[in-house]
């Protein structure tokens, strides 16, 4: 989050698990990290500040970031470069700046806190806006589009898929039965009215609804696995990829990667014999998910369900 203190000094959004994040690449190799997602610049400037022996290149799809990044990143901008690009495009800006391997690499999944909190942006299921939620606002589909165009079925197919929403077909079916929807307000009530009352006194019940739409209208989900893939492999030997996620379909996929490049055997398919392992190329850094302190949890309900993994690629060098 963005805007200004009493004193009129920048008050920027805290990153999540900003302390974790720095540990886990304190000791990568001297050289260029690469932050997929740089958002605002609050991991970015963390590192920057605590690691003096890397240079920066951060991605962003959404203009609106980059211009805030590049204000909290002004006392390093000797030291940190700024794309305009979705993260699976990492390869491309690499390429373009002739840098053909990174020391690290982050990805802090899911939406910033300066989106949430601007509603003509249309993420926030609290505030009224335009149904939009694209994070590049030159992307073709908006979440109106999903939500007036997509048939009851696909509706619950994606928001099983992307949010493991338990009430898919009862959303889906009072979707359809209102819509059209212009605003994200017109969602918001509409999801409520769909489910128990029990569930709307635990937690917002448009929540996972507009993960879902976020989620889809996006692409996230598809250009995560091959983006992760990606990094690791333009890991030097020692460097390291640490991922941030908050749901479980994120994080499955970033468990599957890891562990698959790690060298253990994909999960078997119904029917089919079990898989080798192909060769290992790295290291988990731990076999459970780091998660923030009560502490962090506490003071930001946004943290509450991120979860933090990371992996350290192999010397690959021939012996002898």
């Amino acid at each position: 989050m963005s805007g200004e203190t009493g004193a009129g000094q920048p008050q920027y959004h805290q990153p999540v698990m900003c302390r974790e994040v720095v540990d886990v690449l304190r000791d990568v190799p001297e050289g260029v990290v690469l932050d997929a997602t740089v958002g605002d610049g609050g991991h970015t400037d963390a590192l920057l500040e605590n690691l003096p022996h890397i240079r920066l290149v951060g991605l962003d799809r959404d203009p609106e970031a980059l211009m805030a990044a590049a204000e909290r990143l002004a006392p390093h901008r000797h030291r940190v470069t700024l794309h305009r690009a979705t993260f699976d495009a990492l390869g491309t800006v690499l390429d373009s700046i002739g840098q053909d391997r990174i020391s690290a690499c982050l990805f802090d999944l899911g939406v910033s806190s300066r989106q949430l909190d601007r509603p003509e942006r249309g993420f926030s299921y609290r505030l009224d806006g335009p149904l939009d939620m694209r994070m590049d606002p030159d992307g073709p589909v908006t979440a109106a589009d999903i939500v007036n165009g997509e048939s009851e079925d696909a509706l619950a197919v994606l928001l099983r898929r992307n949010a493991d929403e338990r009430y898919a077909r009862r959303i889906a079916a009072a979707v359809v039965a209102q819509r059209p929807f212009t605003t994200t307000r017109q969602l918001a009530r509409t999801v409520a009215g769909a489910v128990p009352a029990t569930t709307r006194r635990r937690a917002h019940p448009a929540r996972r609804t507009f993960q879902a739409l976020r989620i889809e209208v996006n692409g996230e989900l598809e250009m995560l696995e091959r983006s992760l893939t990606g990094a690791i492999d333009r890991l030097v030997d020692g460097g390291r990829c640490a991922v941030l996620s908050y749901h479980s379909g994120e994080d499955r996929i970033v468990k599957s990667v890891f562990r698959l490049a790690a060298g253990e055997s994909p999960p078997p398919r119904p029917g089919l014999p079990p898989a080798p392992g192909a060769p290992a190329t790295v290291r988990l850094l731990g076999r459970r998910s780091r998660t923030p302190t009560e502490t962090e949890k506490a003071a930001n309900h946004r943290a509450g369900s991120a979860r933090l993994r990371a992996v350290e690629r192999l010397d690959q060098r021939p012996s002898g």
